[in-house]
């Protein structure tokens, strides 16, 4: 997997470093345990987002160097420190400057999840035997990066969960150039279409009714409805449902799994920009063929 790339994980722990608070050291008189190192940490967390293994299968990958409980702490540490939403932000903020974000069509929509330990931000799944599970809601450009989202139980329907994505797009500046958003049918409703035009998107594709055509011996059926520009959503899905930690979540606090989703996108966007150099970069060996 693309995540455990060595240049793409050194890649994210350069961004990561700089955002680190420097922790000061109070004892009195310096007798505690030396402070594992962050980078070690930061693996053990990468380690755990991608295989959705338990700390303590992540502590014994890490062959016992640090251990879960402070794998834990520093996870919590880090996101006290909003070092995750500010990693996504700066991931975001930089593919829009090296390669430039598409905003002139947009699209929204959901993911189901399991999550077996329940917690804060899950609910029962009507699609999974009413097994607990939550919900992503993601944003995404033209092509597929993500610029917002938003999660919560995964009995809470889609529409309940537009104003928040469009929120966190907002947030980063990103909903100023949106011409067009993509949403599917059951997001069609007054309300969402107000809500659209309250942050200044003009144009709004939710059509609800299927045309018909006529079928055998004059019955009528409904006509096949193409995915049109919601697919490249629908693939970025794809792409974050490769994350074992993001496909069955076993957190308990909804802070957790937003953390995750941050650290997710930054590895995606930074192996596109990773391709992107190597596709383009001037210094790189042409083919002799």
């Amino acid at each position: 997997m693309r995540a455990f790339d060595p240049e793409v994980v050194d890649a994210v722990w350069s961004a990561i470093e700089p955002l680190i608070p420097v922790r000061v050291d109070d004892h009195p008189k310096g007798g505690h345990r030396p402070r594992i190192s962050d980078r070690v940490c930061f693996r053990g967390i990468l380690i755990r987002l991608v295989t959705g293994c338990s700390w303590v299968d992540a502590e014994a990958l890490l062959e016992r160097t640090v251990s879960d409980t402070t794998l834990r702490n520093r996870r919590d540490e880090w996101i006290t420190a909003g070092v995750f939403d500010s990693l996504a932000s700066e991931a975001i903020a930089a593919y829009d400057r090296i390669i430039s974000l598409d905003l002139s069509e947009v699209a929204l929509d959901g993911s189901q999840h399991k999550a077996p330990c329940g917690g804060a931000g899950t609910g029962p799944n009507h699609t999974d035997r009413g097994k607990q599970g939550w919900k992503l809601s993601i944003i995404t450009e033209h092509n597929g990066i993500p610029i917002g989202w938003a999660a919560a139980g995964a009995n809470r329907h889609d529409i309940a969960l537009v104003e928040p994505t469009l929120e966190s797009a907002a947030c980063l500046g990103l909903l100023d150039e949106v011409e067009t958003l993509h949403l599917d049918r059951g997001y069609d409703a007054a309300w969402v279409r107000d809500l659209v035009a309250d942050y200044g998107i003009g144009d709004l594709v939710a059509d609800r009714k299927r045309p018909r055509r006529a079928g055998i011996k004059g019955r009528v059926k409904p006509k096949k409805v193409s995915l049109g520009q919601r697919w490249p959503v629908e693939r970025t899905n794809s792409w974050l449902t490769n994350y074992g930690q993001l496909r069955r979540n076993t957190d308990r606090h909804i802070s957790h799994r937003l953390a995750q989703i941050a650290l997710a996108v930054t590895l995606l966007i930074t192996a596109k920009l990773i391709d992107w150099r190597n596709r383009w970069s001037p210094n790189q060996p042409i083919n002799p063929r």
